[in-house]
């Protein structure tokens, strides 16, 4: 039963009925999703070779393990036409301690693909049978179009209905593949990856003529592509690591980042004109993929001048997570991967799992009018609002914010980050001054902030009315024009409304400007 909670029928029909909504039973529950728990996947690149095993809830699944190991097979390869020997050697021990991590993590069996280095190579086929032979695993060679495919249904496990043009580079090649309401449209792949042009005779002005030729093929080939435009791969996140530093960005999260075409150029020349030995030890970048850098700088700039996308966001899924899409149920895929991902941490962490729904229906009031992207982030807040009990209690509000803000969760913009963020840290604390993370506040406006601020003590609350779930429940009712919070409180409530219950009441009624007032209904004699 639930008594009272004053949402909408429509709505409260999603949260009952056991399959529809964002509130519906969790997808990870389901045999087919839990068979996607734990996958493993290894991508063969030219550049490097990466084992992920992902876990948790299938829809937005954790990194279980991660690992990359810089080999640049395909370095020297235009030249010689064979992968680089050095990089073999380093991709078999590579590929060898995979497979036995993998035997110590009990995974069925590890999926490998190879790209452009080893589908070009003439030792390519040599190269796989030696892997088979020395480690028993098998490794598929995908074509560039296939694996433009993977890299765009990468970006929908992290934005699910997305537009826009994915840009997935890697040492050997650079794809690109339209994505419109959650589907792969025309894809087409090009030499454009940074170990070949290292290879291009005639110096910088050879190469830059090079770059804007083979980019004016692409456009030629896909038309207009003036909507969003993800980047996906290495050297793209290092460019991305490289404009935060330039603009002291305070939030150091690069899936979602955000950047502009004038950001592009600024950061290009800043590039152009650095100690790369001194930038790169400022920004965290290897040395193997620093000396890459530059020359993806001059791809990135001649892609953003070629096809004026109206903005670009930075990608940390990609081929790996597209391998992990591609098993995916149609419904899931349909799900939500922020509300998935905070489900799943409610039933893991969470003292009360379930709860939160009930805690959502009951401050929903409050929220009536606020527009779907704002009521999807109250939901997710509301899922995560007790995840973080085990935390010290001086520590316990720093500590949601920063899980809430650096977490790896699909489907958050950085300012949608903050704003989550800050609502959990009120969901403990009435103040947020004085925190490590003021720097970061200013990435949302003070609206937002504020309106953080009423969730989060709404949820501090709310969370102290547990209760049976037969129990007959109180009611909020929030009405803005008279500035008046009512509370109307059931004989089943009214024991758990003492002092400090009243005082974050009021808290709360502080916030919203609000004048309080509170009804309590005696049980029939």
């Amino acid at each position: 039963m639930n008594h009272g909670t004053n949402l909408p029928a429509e709505e409260m029909a999603q949260i009952e009925t056991p399959d529809a909504g964002l509130f519906g039973r969790p997808l990870f529950e389901d045999p087919s999703a839990r068979a996607l728990a734990r996958v493993g996947v290894v991508d063969v690149g030219s550049n490097s070779v990466r084992l992920v095993v992902f876990d948790g809830a299938a829809r937005s699944p954790a990194y279980f393990y991660n690992e990359k190991i810089m080999c640049a097979l395909g370095a020297g390869l235009s030249e010689s036409g064979c992968l680089n020997p050095k990089g073999r050697v380093r991709a078999l021990s590579a590929l060898r301690r995979f497979q036995h991590l993998a035997r110590g993590m009990g995974l069925p069996e590890l999926t490998v693909v190879a790209t452009a280095a080893v589908r070009d190579a003439r030792d390519g086929q040599e190269f796989r049978e030696e892997v088979l032979r020395e480690t028993g695993l098998r490794i598929w060679v995908i074509d560039g179009e296939e694996e433009a495919r993977l890299s765009a249904q990468g970006v929908l496990l992290g934005w699910p209905g997305s537009y826009g043009l994915v840009c997935d580079i890697g040492g050997s090649s650079m794809e690109l593949a339209e994505i419109s309401d959650g589907r792969v449209g025309r894809r087409v792949t090009s030499s454009l990856g940074p170990l070949k042009l290292q290879e291009i005779k005639g110096g910088k002005k050879a190469r830059k003529a090079h770059i804007k030729d083979v980019m004016q093929d692409l456009k030629d080939s896909l038309g207009k592509q003036r909507d969003r435009l993800f980047l996906v791969g290495g050297s793209w996140r290092a460019i991305a690591r490289i404009d935060m530093y330039r603009r002291s960005y305070p939030l150091h999260v690069l899936h979602e980042y955000r950047m502009t075409a004038r950001s592009v150029s600024a950061t290009a020349k800043f590039i152009e004109n650095a100690d790369l030995d001194e930038l790169r030890a400022a920004c965290g970048i290897s040395a193997a993929r620093m000396s890459l850098v530059p020359l993806a700088a001059e791809v990135l700039s001649r892609l953003v001048n070629t096809f004026r996308p109206k903005d670009i966001a930075i990608s940390s899924y990609g081929i790996r997570e597209g391998m992990l899409y591609e098993q995916m149920p149609q419904r899931l895929r349909d799900r939500d991967p922020l509300i998935e991902a905070c489900r799943f941490a409610e039933a893991k962490d969470a003292r009360m799992p379930g709860f939160g729904k009930l805690l959502y229906a009951f401050i929903h009031p409050i929220f009536r009018t606020v527009p779907e992207p704002q009521r999807r982030l109250i939901k997710a807040a509301c899922l995560l609002h007790d995840v973080s009990w085990r935390a010290h209690p001086d520590y316990r509000a720093e500590t949601c914010f920063d899980n809430a803000t650096r977490a790896n969760l699909g489907g958050l913009k950085h300012s949608e980050r903050i704003f989550l963020g800050l609502a959990l840290l009120h969901r403990y604390s009435n103040k947020r001054e004085g925190t490590r993370f003021e720097d970061l506040y200013g990435l949302i406006d003070e609206p937002s902030q504020r309106q953080a601020e009423i969730l989060g003590k709404a949820m501090r609350f709310g969370s102290m009315l547990w209760m049976t779930q037969d129990a007959e429940r109180g009611t909020l009712r929030w009405f803005p024009k008279k500035k008046e919070l009512h509370l109307r409180l059931t004989p089943d409530m009214i024991p758990l409304f003492g002092e400090v219950a009243e005082a974050r009441l009021a808290s709360l009624a502080s916030s919203l400007e609000a004048e309080l007032h509170v009804k309590r209904v005696r049980a029939r004699q």
